[in-house]
């Protein structure tokens, strides 16, 4: 410690005082100032981390269609099923009954 006071009270003090201050401007200019700071890196890298999240979301939700349209052109069953539901369709002779909430 006494050695940084010795610096900023010998004989280069002045040049010392510049240099500090000259540096301190500098970090706070990268740090808050215009064009490319650190501020907008973190923002930057916030922004890359949530379209990463809705990518993976995306992906997954694909991957369920993607399985359920082999399901629906696979399966006999799962294809009378979904047509039951989603389009009321009903074998000849028998009652379908729609409840609309």
């Amino acid at each position: 410690m006494n050695k940084i006071r010795s610096i900023f009270k010998g004989p280069h003090r002045i040049f010392a005082w510049f240099v500090l201050f000259t540096t301190s401007v500098f970090v706070f200019l990268w740090i808050v100032g215009p064009g490319n700071t650190v501020i907008h890196w973190a923002k930057a890298a916030i922004e890359i981390r949530r379209q990463e999240k809705l990518i993976d979301e995306y992906q997954r939700r694909n991957d369920e269609m993607d399985r359920r349209i082999d399901m629906l052109r696979t399966d006999r069953d799962t294809l009378e099923k979904f047509a039951r539901e989603h389009f009321n369709f009903a074998v000849p002779g028998e009652d379908v009954y729609i409840v609309e909430e």
